[in-house]
């Protein structure tokens, strides 16, 4: 049945396969905490939680990841509910460009893939910690307006979303007439959010349990499709660049660091693997050329791009993609 296909064409479909089966449960994990971050976490709490201070809600945005063993392909999902609940922008993204290095699974994969030596993942999380504050602080002092498209601002179960159908119509009828369309809207949007709010504290267990579950089925399918898309990307160009085209140019300190970055983008690892991909490579790339493919590929690589692009506005995107870059370069280069 497939004989006729060209090799090129299977080989690309295995790489595809290889690249969905490697993800899926990262994901599967990323849908079930951002479902659990919905029903469970209160914006009250992370009130209360998260500094007031812009550079010391950066910090608490950096570190905290060593907490949540998950890999890019289901961080944007979390870090979208994160949001969402009210976690300052600037923290959501530090904490998405540190919890897929910095986390204990990685960091030990890490360490068993260079030989039993720390040398190699203590650059790496240093790495993730200097780009996420860089990038973090940037945001918060330099971006202006939300990054996260409107239609995220309020994400709603599908329970939610029937009892919203239940409430009243007319939820601001009794308000003065003389409020402002503009007004009006914004206080229905409150009250609505609120409304949630209480109804999901107020919820027993099962039911919360029940709409977690639901919620992570609404977050899979929708990341879902923009993970197999930059799953069929990262493939066909994993299949039609060679590896070795690459590797002939990337020579001198500058060529190879670049070089191995854009090798991170383009094969899609999840950071759990990408370590031992990266080891590979020792006879070939200096230290700071290894370093910089570790930092930068949970930060940017095709799938979690697509998907940061159906969740951010896109220059939103355009600002984290040049931050990271930008500063990766710079500390490989002077490491």
């Amino acid at each position: 049945m497939f004989q006729h296909l060209p090799d090129s064409f299977l080989q690309m479909n295995t790489i595809f396969i290889s690249i969905m089966i490697e993800a899926l449960p990262f994901v599967l994990i990323g849908v079930f905490i951002a479902g659990f971050i919905q029903m469970f976490i209160s914006e009250a709490f992370i009130a209360k939680i998260m500094p007031k201070n812009r550079f010391l809600a950066v910090i608490v945005g950096s570190v905290i990841g060593v907490l949540f063993p998950s890999c890019e392909c289901g961080i944007v999902p979390i870090v979208r509910n994160l949001i969402a609940k009210g976690v300052p922008l600037h923290a959501g993204i530090a904490f998405m460009l540190t919890a897929p290095i910095i986390n204990p699974v990685v960091l030990f994969s890490t360490y068993v893939a260079f030989g039993s030596t720390w040398e190699i993942p203590l650059l790496r999380v240093a790495g993730s910690l200097v780009v996420a504050m860089v990038v973090g602080c940037a945001i918060a002092y330099f971006y202006k307006g939300n990054g996260l498209k409107e239609k995220f601002m309020l994400y709603e179960t599908a329970g939610e979303k029937k009892a919203k159908e239940q409430q009243p119509v007319m939820a601001i009828a009794g308000m003065d007439v003389g409020i402002s369309t503009g007004s009006a809207h914004t206080l229905a949007h409150e009250h609505e959010h609120h409304h949630h709010e209480h109804e999901a504290e107020a919820m027993p267990m099962k039911s919360k349990i029940w709409h977690t579950l639901q919620h992570a089925v609404d977050e899979f399918f929708s990341v879902g499709k923009f993970l197999v898309f930059g799953a069929l990307i990262a493939a066909a160009m994993q299949t039609y660049i060679k590896t070795s085209t690459l590797v002939s140019i990337g020579h001198g300190p500058v060529l190879s660091i670049l070089l191995m970055m854009a090798l991170a983008f383009i094969l899609s690892l999840c950071s759990e693997a990408d370590a031992f991909i990266g080891a590979s490579f020792r006879s070939v790339f200096s230290t700071q050329s290894i370093v910089a493919f570790l930092v930068f590929g949970p930060m940017l690589d095709i799938k979690n791009l697509m998907m940061m692009m159906a969740t951010f506005k896109a220059k939103f995107v355009a600002f984290i993609v040049v931050g990271v870059t930008v500063t990766v370069f710079i500390y490989a280069l002077l490491i």
